[in-house]
């Protein structure tokens, strides 16, 4: 017999870590070669850890909601005969509990006195930022318990490196609830008050003070609206990606200036093409030519007329992406949504966007993608026609700073303007809504790539080969 250690494998350049939410083997079951053994879960995809070897599930290093890192040991597999690597005993030890005091609670809220002191802000906590590395788990729980930066960035981490794992910030929270109201009101105390000495305008004193009040917990979460039930409605928990999609939109929302342009576009050239074209495509090509990467090769285009549309924000500075990668947002049969990324979108011809978009939007049906496939997006096109909505004013995929989204085509009449005089007929035409981030994308210049874009798609070659 031989032990072999299942590792957590590399899911992509950015991913460092996963979460694990489901084993599909337990202790004692017999696992072929390549048969998924569990599954995980990272801040945008779900994924299967696949088994390389044949053998019997001895050991599962990990529960179901544990954090593990890329290349951590998370199960033990026996096989018969060869030499398969042992497990140290190290790898089976688990991350001993974090032992969180009052005293531990008190000395973190002293660190963020000068948080406490400060008028409350309805701006949300942004941990991106922080200079030590939270995961998304973490991350999301801060979020939900209303965690500033401040307390977390305080937190004494038991994972590798000093990390925060889920049980520190769960024990944090658990403490900071149990914590005696002077622990909590030591900060406060400390704080030197801008006023009149108490002997001379003790009423004064109390006024200036009364700011510093509010506990820190309810500094990043705003008031729950209470919702009334009755004994015919239907409760029904958000699934994890739900949860994660929530969060993103809300962030987004209070994170970046959020500015809609409109603008109508007459594509009867591009679907006339495709109407002659697309038989011949996917005989010669073995692809399907739908109208997805016909725009997807124009937003491409048209980023790189105007690379300030190519953007992110760190803070106060302007970070220019080098390459344009162009997330599609596609809707998943459960109804949630998914933002899968083509790498290098300008470099491609029609024909690699049709193999991109097909590729990448038939493993987002099927649940295929990998980590990798949603990250470094730096601009997105979402497609609202395809539910028959006309126009509609997307949300920007943080941190980038515009998304397009494409209306329904729709048979219209129009004004054709021709040389011997104005005409009416029947043309196709679609709008285009483009959301972007007013702090560092002007009117000027959303309404102008936008503008661009239709240029590109009404001056299509009717004539050009594929």
């Amino acid at each position: 017999m031989a032990r072999f250690e299942l590792k957590l494998p590399k899911m992509g350049e950015s991913v460092a870590e996963a979460t694990i939410t489901n084993w599909l083997k337990a202790v004692g079951d017999k696992i072929e070669m390549d048969e998924a053994v569990l599954e995980i879960a990272t801040d945008k995809v779900d994924s299967e850890v696949p088994s390389e070897v044949s053998g019997i599930l001895v050991e599962q290093l990990f529960q179901k909601d544990d954090l593990v890192q890329v290349g951590q040991t998370i199960a033990i597999i026996e096989t018969e005969g060869g030499t398969v690597s042992p497990a140290p005993v190290a790898a089976v030890e688990q991350t001993p509990a974090p032992v969180a005091t009052v005293e531990a609670v008190a000395k973190t809220v002293e660190v963020a006195k000068d948080y406490v002191a400060a008028p409350v802000s309805s701006q949300p906590q942004d941990y991106t930022h922080s200079e030590k590395f939270f995961s998304p788990l973490v991350r999301n729980i801060a979020k939900e318990e209303g965690v500033s930066v401040v307390e977390l960035e305080a937190i004494q981490g038991t994972g590798n490196d000093g990390r925060v794992t889920k049980n520190d910030i769960l024990e944090f929270i658990k403490n900071r609830t149990n914590a005696p109201a002077a622990a909590q009101a030591a900060p406060v105390q400390s704080q030197p008050v801008q006023a009149a000495p108490v002997s001379e305008a003790p009423t004064a004193q109390a006024t200036v003070s009364q700011p510093v009040v509010p506990q820190p917990a309810q500094n990043a979460q705003p008031k729950a609206i209470p919702v009334s039930v009755n004994g015919q409605d239907e409760i029904v928990e958000m699934d994890r990606m739900r949860k994660l999609i929530a969060g993103y939109m809300v962030q987004s929302v209070q994170t970046s200036a959020h500015v809609q342009s409109f603008i109508e576009v007459d594509v009867t050239a591009i679907w006339d093409w495709r109407e002659k074209n697309k038989n011949a495509f996917e005989k010669r090509e073995g692809e399907k030519l739908t109208f997805t990467p016909i725009f997807m090769e124009i937003v491409a285009k048209a980023l790189k007329d105007f690379p300030m549309m190519n953007i992110s924000v760190d803070g106060d500075y302007i970070v220019k992406k080098k390459n344009i990668n162009l997330g599609m947002a596609a809707a998943l049969p459960n109804g949630n949504l998914i933002v899968p990324v083509i790498k290098n979108a300008d470099q491609l011809n029609l024909l690699g966007m049709a193999k991109a978009v097909n590729d990448l939007g038939n493993r987002a049906k099927a649940g295929k993608l990998k980590p990798d496939d949603t990250q470094g997006g730096t601009y997105t096109v979402t497609n609202v026609g395809t539910f028959g909505s006309v126009f509609g004013t997307p949300i920007i995929n943080q941190p980038q700073v515009g998304i397009l989204a494409l209306g329904a085509i729709r048979k219209v009449p129009a004004v054709i303007e021709t040389p011997e005089g104005d005409f009416i007929g029947i043309r196709k035409k679609m709008f285009l809504s483009h959301s972007y981030d007013h702090r560092v994308v002007d009117g000027a210049l959303g309404g102008s790539f936008v503008k661009r874009v239709a240029d590109y798609m009404e001056a299509f070659d009717e004539n050009r080969s594929f």
